[in-house]
């Protein structure tokens, strides 16, 4: 399968974060923790090149501890901040704080020297779809959030969320990039929901995770379904189809709804803590 989604809305999305580069200090970058690579948009990395920059490992409580901290020691060996965060609990956002103002330490200490003492920093919020952006900055506003109303320059129907006096943040949409040269990258946002399931078939994406922890997280299927792992990726889908009753008319096996059930259970945790993507020795992917 071909995995590829570009709605022309991103292309306006891309365009509104352009210009809106010069109004910020600090690029607020969002990553599903369990493909962190796969899902870091080279746009958005590009953007954003010449400004402060966090990492947030968004969804943490989804992937595998011991592969968080991996990728932890990886982007700081890049020198890129990085923070572990669960958005829905709130697990890790208390942190956040302390880590803008280290990373933008330069420029408040630039501020300080010309005397102006209570600009706060700006940050755009960037990721691709369904990495939790709007959970995140919930999360992060909490209750005292309250929206500045539009700043010149920004685009229209776009508003600044004031956190405290010392941050605001400037939401932007959700956006991919036009293609993916490794269809692999493809595969794994297929997998996390950050392509749409309507353009996608069900069944070749469930094999394709079936096949993925059988070799990465061997048992995780036996003990969740009941199943054999041994056979072909096929029989056991079907298998897994026929433990968990999603039949047609006539007892035939609904493989579709299987596949979108077993797509769920993963997206959703209840297949326990799995991450797609590992560093590799030697700090490649």
């Amino acid at each position: 399968m071909n995995y590829q989604w570009y709605p022309g809305h991103m292309t306006k999305a891309r365009r509104m974060m352009q210009e809106n580069l010069k109004l910020i200090d600090l690029m607020i970058e969002l990553v599903d923790a369990r493909v962190p690579l796969g899902s870091r948009n080279p746009d958005i990395d590009e953007l954003g090149k010449n400004k402060a920059r966090i990492i947030i490992l968004n969804k943490a409580d989804l992937a595998d501890p011991s592969i968080n901290r991996m990728w932890t020691e990886y982007f700081r060996a890049r020198a890129i901040h990085t923070v572990e965060v669960n958005s829905r609990s709130g697990s890790g956002v208390r942190s956040i704080q302390s880590v803008v103002r280290e990373a933008c330490k330069d420029k408040i200490e630039r501020d300080r020297r010309r005397g102006i003492l209570n600009r706060p920093v700006r940050a755009m919020v960037a990721g691709i779809p369904n990495v939790g952006k709007s959970t995140f900055i919930n999360a992060f506003a909490g209750k005292a959030c309250t929206r500045t109303g539009n700043k010149p320059g920004v685009t229209k129907g776009k508003q600044w969320i004031r956190l405290n006096k010392n941050v605001e943040l400037l939401d932007t949409p959700g956006i991919l990039w036009p293609k993916f040269e490794d269809q692999k990258v493809g595969l794994y946002l297929a997998l996390i929901g950050s392509i749409n399931d309507e353009i996608l078939r069900l069944e070749e994406l469930a094999l394709a995770l079936i096949a993925f922890l059988r070799a990465s997280y061997p048992g995780t299927l036996t003990e969740r379904f009941g199943v054999e792992e041994d056979g072909e990726d096929y029989a056991l889908l079907t298998e897994i189809c026929i433990r968990r009753r999603c039949f047609l008319k006539g007892e035939e096996p609904d493989l579709r709804k299987a596949s979108a059930m077993l797509l769920d259970e993963f997206r959703s945790g209840k297949l326990g803590r799995i991450t797609l993507e590992v560093p590799k020795q030697g700090g490649e992917e």
